[in-house]
């Protein structure tokens, strides 16, 4: 009888029961992974704004060249730390060998007293304060911006609007045209885009208001749900069969440690995000506003690296890959990692093609 464990096919009960007690020996010597660590490469603080940091991580070599200054964010949604998860899987580690001079953004942890932070906050003044802190600490004049999924629309946005301070913009699994896929033949592809488009506005409202931000574990759960199959068979046949590595066990670990870290999303910011652009699509329609006035993709004049996984089932593709048609005249790059949304920052093959790629690029952007 074929259970589905393993490539076998089937597994008998003795050597289930035998995995399943490594299993609990692994995670009570971990104490069921608190002693597990993430984002180990060691940085240093150079600015900060109440619960928002900016840290520069240190050179592992003092010869060689140095690329960029390139600062890292991530929205409100994750961690940043996803991009350093452990050594054997960091792309802030694999640049860093590469020659490149890394700051990354850590927006804290808002509290209720955030609740009527917006985007014009994080995409104009936090932003841009973080820029002219990275360019003091450099010594140079512009920096690269590499913004992941919702940080990549913050980041656009504010290249849109001071071209001049922005020398190289990569995005990774960034959405740009909220509706792009609505006549995608696979629409399990964008299935976080189809349930908040069917929610009524007012639900959404209603939904963070009652706490004035939108809380992380309720995203986490959505998130777990979009691919409610793959999630059971993740926490049962799967880490059953990681049982005899330990290492793999310590992956499994650290990501589940990086997923259970969400932050609460500022209440303000959150509507824009799930009803003006989820909803309403207004940054395609040149309708997304930012200190008020509406922000213009095609304003942006730095070579663009687009990033995007060719599985990824939370922002689909063609989500991303509509910014190629606006910068369409413009220095524009895009590379499709065969893997889904977390996976272009920590899977084997990622590791192999995103950091040699970005680092080709930050190379020839100067």
């Amino acid at each position: 009888m074929n259970v589905g464990w393993g490539d076998s096919g089937s597994r008998g009960p003795q050597d289930i029961a035998r995995r399943v007690l490594a299993l609990g020996r692994h995670l009570a010597a971990t104490r069921g992974g608190a002693t597990i660590e993430i984002a180990t490469t060691p940085k240093d603080e150079v600015w900060r704004d109440g619960r928002i940091r900016l840290y520069r991580y240190r050179r592992v070599t003092n010869g060689g060249a140095r690329l960029g200054p390139m600062l890292i964010l991530q929205g409100m949604i994750g961690r940043q730390s996803v991009t350093d998860l452990e050594p054997d899987r960091s792309l802030v580690a694999r640049l860093l060998e590469a020659g490149a001079d890394l700051f990354v953004l850590d927006w804290g942890n808002p509290g209720r007293a955030d609740r009527y932070t917006d985007f014009t906050d994080y995409a104009e003044y936090h932003l841009g304060d973080a820029i002219a802190a990275a360019c003091d600490a450099s010594g140079a004049d512009r920096v690269v911006l590499f913004g992941i999924c919702e940080g990549g629309v913050i980041a656009a946005c504010h290249a849109a609007r001071h071209p001049e301070a922005i020398k190289g913009l990569a995005l990774a699994v960034t959405p740009i045209d909220f509706h792009a896929d609505i006549d995608d033949p696979e629409p399990n592809r964008g299935l976080l885009n189809i349930w908040v488009r069917s929610l009524p506005k007012e639900l959404l409202i209603d939904m963070i208001d009652e706490r004035g931000n939108l809380s992380g574990q309720l995203t986490g759960a959505l998130f777990q749900q979009l691919a409610p199959a793959r999630t059971l068979a993740k926490y049962t046949s799967g880490l059953v069969e990681l049982a005899d590595s330990s290492e793999a066990l310590d992956t499994f670990l650290r990501m589940e440690k990086w997923l259970a870290d969400r932050p609460d999303h500022p209440g303000a910011a959150a509507k824009e995000w799930l009803i003006g652009l989820y909803h309403e699509n207004r940054l395609v329609r040149g309708e997304f506003l930012i200190a008020g006035e509406p922000v213009d993709l095609a304003a942006i004049a730095c070579p663009v690296l687009n990033i995007f996984g060719a599985e990824d089932h939370i922002i689909p593709s063609s989500c991303i890959r509509a910014l190629g048609g606006i910068l369409a005249d413009k220095d524009y790059e895009e590379l499709e990692v065969p893997t889904g949304h977390i996976g272009v920052f920590v899977s084997r093959r990622a590791q192999q093609m995103v950091p040699p790629a970005i680092a080709r690029w930050l190379t020839r952007v100067g």
